[in-house]
């Protein structure tokens, strides 16, 4: 039995993203602004390598919940792909980090800060 969950995806089944030297930092800033947003990055950072979109109990429509995955890929900060008929989501921490040293971590104790 192998672990599938370290492993890459084929990458004809990865959605386009930014490189990690095409991340801009307004584009990062604006994904991460809206609530429900920040709430799909603040599960991934808290929870298994990669979730399905359909595993986020967000209370919008599908199609609002469709549309700000692809705000957060689009602008870089999670990577998707698809397995079967669901779409994986990940967070790309490592490339965020690289790109703006401790912007990630910092957005995520705020947020974690204003929860309580």
């Amino acid at each position: 039995m192998t672990d599938t969950a370290n492993t890459e995806p084929p990458p004809g089944d990865c959605l386009p993203e930014p490189a990690a030297g095409e991340l801009r930092l307004a584009a990062v800033l604006h994904a991460l602004a809206d609530p429900i947003r920040l709430r799909i990055v603040t599960e991934l950072a808290g929870g298994p390598h990669e979730l399905a979109c359909q595993a986020f109990a967000l209370p919008v429509t599908k199609s609002t919940s469709t549309h700000h995955f692809r705000v957060l890929r689009e602008a870089g900060v999670i990577r998707q792909h698809r397995r079967g008929t669901s779409r994986m989501s990940t967070l790309r921490e490592a490339e965020l980090e690289q790109r703006f040293p401790g912007l990630l971590t910092s957005i995520l104790n705020a947020a974690r800060t204003d929860q309580n």
